[in-house]
């Protein structure tokens, strides 16, 4: 059973897209993609909210999840929403093993 969660993050002047970019080409998102158990970590901006960034970060189980957030990587990120005074909010999901609505889904 996997575990998503969204994060908005929210800033102003553009931080939340600075905080992305630092992100990025500091290798942190990199390295936390290579963590054991990661399915995704990937950023969006909403068309309506150019001040706000939606995080998806998919674990394989709580277990995995539980260990990036035991680990040094917290640090780093905590210190970057520091730097760029974000706020958050989240929304947390768990896969069902029976996916209802492939009916609906164009491939």
């Amino acid at each position: 059973m996997s575990m998503t969660v969204h994060l908005y993050y929210k800033g102003k002047d553009g931080a939340a897209l600075k905080f992305v970019e630092e992100m990025e080409s500091s290798g942190t998102a990199d390295a936390i993609r290579s963590e054991e158990g990661n399915l995704r970590y990937d950023y969006f901006i909403p068309v309506k909210d150019p001040e706000t960034v939606l995080l998806i970060d998919s674990w394989k189980d709580q277990a995995s999840l539980d260990i990036h957030h035991a680990s040094p990587m917290m640090a780093v990120i905590a210190a970057l929403r520091d730097k760029y005074d974000l706020h958050m909010e989240a929304e947390r999901f768990v896969s069902d093993s029976e996916p209802t609505d492939e009916a609906f889904i164009r491939k």
